[in-house]
């Protein structure tokens, strides 16, 4: 068999090079539209030690490392895997972010005017996603097959053995993609080349060539048996202008007819007891087969086969459908996947979920789903998403708790890079500690992996090393007492709600912490020389909460909220009067146990409402004290966490 290879395909011993498999543990930041009783009931099985009940699961995560951990439990036990794997283009990673008049605005502003009021803000990627996109292209043909062979060979160990795997990619790879899944699947497992005929009469022209108007989904199995249900197009045909192959019985219902084929006498007997016999002038019998009919139209389902040319693109998807992410597929083009190569109640994996038409359509259809992406404006994309679905399924939003770390040296910068963040951070550089880079102002810096977020487990370690440090080594600071000791955490980019929480766990450690993010700046020469480069705190929530404890209710309202304005253009600055403008979505749990966040109650932005709901009730059930954590989302994606005590 003919062989695809690739520059790095096989080691110095002839191995081909298989994908890290770095098994890391999942961790729950939040669950949605779970219920109070719900979670109790949750709570109560992991304390006996029993099998909680299936939730299915939003990741954010890079499939590298996700996919891996996945396998200790899901190994073999994937019923269906649709991929949408990044073209070549940049665009794959970018996004335009919507800014949103103030509400008042919104509110006087005419009906019609209202959903087409919002400014678009590109967001280009950060480092981490630039690097994901450096790592899958930037050494061209060759780094993308070796990323996809990587990607495919983890995928083919979680499909169950009757599973079935639907890779979509476009002309720039394709024919190569065709080529690594037959060594990988094998060449007999292979079933369809879609194409999805989108582009119609409305292709664009190319000088030189015929229009693109097509993109090709390759359908791959484990093995010969695998789940497959026959999918039909409804035709419509007027009643006035049927064609040839449909009749009218004399009782005015339309029919259409097949061979007799493989019929016994006896079962001819029985069709035509139902009246489902024809017979053609020549005495030929034929099955027939009546068809629907909708006013003065009849309605003839027609076998889907391997070109799909009624599906159309998001141009002219439905308007409700279109969220204005930049790769988002229609519904109706995952409906057919899902339920032609799937049943209700099986399993189906999406590691490029982008804006969430993979885990939306598998919930509507009644599967269970994994929904994974490395986009922080992906996974908010996709909850929203979700929560618009009517009486959605509970679900969980997981990150990865610790990530591997990498070796990274840039290839734009001649020096390490932590030291130069350190340098531009105008700290010095200490020695002698893992977890401690740096010493400014009498407070020590941590510089954070560029490779991926500042995850939970980075802080507690570099409390815990700061503990120990202070007082002592070169560059440390003096020792202190309560917040008179502190350490900057600077991160490309940080796990989610590690802002809250970090916070927590340094003031119970007495250690003040700051968490500030590094600025895209960094990564451009002109800012650098110009001095003009400055690095923001994470977004600061303020919450103001009314108590009313006869009635053993609480009132919040959203006072003010500050985001690291790096990477916003100034037009957009300029645009945006009111600090709501900010936020894209907001949830409470009224009950935080310091386990996971409860969304217990969210309210957001959409198309058909633009509008942010800024004031929130809630009565207890009981007489008490309470933790109650505030979410907020901002139009980049990025989490914003606030606790609060209550005592009613």
């Amino acid at each position: 068999m003919p062989e695809l290879t690739w520059k790095g395909k096989y080691d110095d011993n002839g191995q081909i090079v298989g994908p890290p498999r770095v098994s890391l543990p999942f961790q729950t930041v939040e669950t949605v539209n779970q219920s109070a009783q719900e979670r109790q009931m949750a709570l109560g099985v992991a304390d006996t030690g029993g099998r909680p009940e299936w939730r299915n699961r939003l990741i954010w995560g890079d499939k590298k490392y996700v996919l891996p951990s996945l396998l200790d439990e899901f190994a073999g036990q994937v019923n269906l895997i649709y991929i949408d794997p990044p073209f070549a283009t940049g665009a794959d990673f970018s996004y335009k972010a919507a800014i949103h008049p103030d509400d008042d605005d919104i509110r006087t502003a005419p009906p019609r005017t209202q959903r087409n009021s919002s400014l678009q803000m590109e967001y280009q990627p950060n480092l981490i996603e630039q690097i994901a996109y450096r790592d899958t292209w930037g050494g061209g043909l060759d780094t993308y097959l070796k990323w996809m062979h990587e990607t495919l060979t983890l995928l083919r160990e979680l499909l169950a053995e009757s599973g079935s795997i639907y890779v979509h990619c476009d002309w720039r790879t394709s024919h190569y993609i065709k080529g690594q899944m037959d060594s990988l699947f094998g060449y007999d497992n292979f079933r369809n080349e879609i194409a999805w005929s989108y582009g119609g009469r409305g292709a664009k022209a190319i000088a030189g060539q015929f229009p693109r108007n097509h993109d090709v989904v390759f359908l791959y199995t484990s093995g010969q048996a695998s789940t497959y249900n026959f999918i039909y197009d409804p035709v419509r045909y007027s009643v006035n202008a049927l064609p040839s192959h449909i009749r009218v019985d004399d009782d005015g219902i339309p029919f259409k007819t097949s061979p007799r084929g493989d019929y016994t006498d006896e079962s001819i007997a029985q069709l035509r007891a139902e009246g489902r016999i024809y017979e053609t002038r020549t005495g030929n019998i034929r099955i027939k087969y009546f068809l629907e009919r909708q006013g003065n139209f009849v309605i003839d389902p027609k076998l889907v086969g391997d070109v799909w040319d009624t599906i159309p693109d998001m141009m002219h998807a439905p308007q409700q459908e279109r969220l204005d992410y930049p790769t988002q597929k229609p519904e109706a083009l995952l409906e057919r996947v899902i339920n032609a190569s799937s049943n209700e109640g099986d399993l189906v994996l999406d590691c490029f979920v982008g804006s969430g038409t993979t885990a939306a359509v598998a919930e509507k259809l009644g599967r269970r789903w994994i929904a994974a992406d490395m986009g922080r404006f992906a996974i908010s994309t996709t909850r929203k998403r979700l929560l618009d679905i009517p009486n959605v399924k509970p679900f969980y939003v997981q990150n990865l708790g610790r990530y591997e770390r990498q070796a990274w040296q840039s290839d734009e910068l001649e020096q390490d890079c932590r030291e130069f963040i350190l340098q531009l951070y105008r700290a010095e550089p200490v020695a002698g500690y893992q977890w401690l880079h740096g010493a400014k102002a009498g407070r020590m810096v941590h510089v954070g992996a560029v490779d991926s977020p500042v995850a939970l487990d980075d802080v507690q370690r570099v409390i815990e090393e700061f503990g120990d440090a202070v007082g002592t080594g070169s560059g440390a600071p003096p020792t202190g007492q309560g917040f008179g000791a502190g350490v900057d955490i600077l991160g490309w980019d940080f796990g989610l709600e590690v802002d809250t929480e970090a916070r927590a766990m340094g003031q119970n450690s007495g250690v003040n912490v700051r968490l500030l993010r590094i600025p895209r700046e960094v990564m451009d020469q002109k800012a650098v020389n110009a001095g003009d480069v400055q690095f923001f705190e994470l977004a600061a929530l303020s919450v103001e909460q009314k108590v009313n404890r006869r009635q053993r209710g609480v009132t919040l309202t959203l006072q003010d909220f500050a985001m690291p304005l790096d990477g916003v253009p100034d037009k957009v600055k300029d645009a945006v009067t009111h600090w709501s403008q900010w936020i894209d979505y907001w949830a409470v749990d009224w009950d935080y146990r310091n386990d996971t966040f409860n969304n217990q109650w969210q309210n957001y932005r959409t198309r058909q409402d633009p509008t942010l709901q800024r004031t929130i009730a809630h009565t207890y059930d009981a007489r008490g004290k309470y933790t109650v954590v505030v979410k907020v989302i901002d139009i980049l994606g990025n989490d914003t966490t606030r606790r609060l005590e209550v005592t009613v």
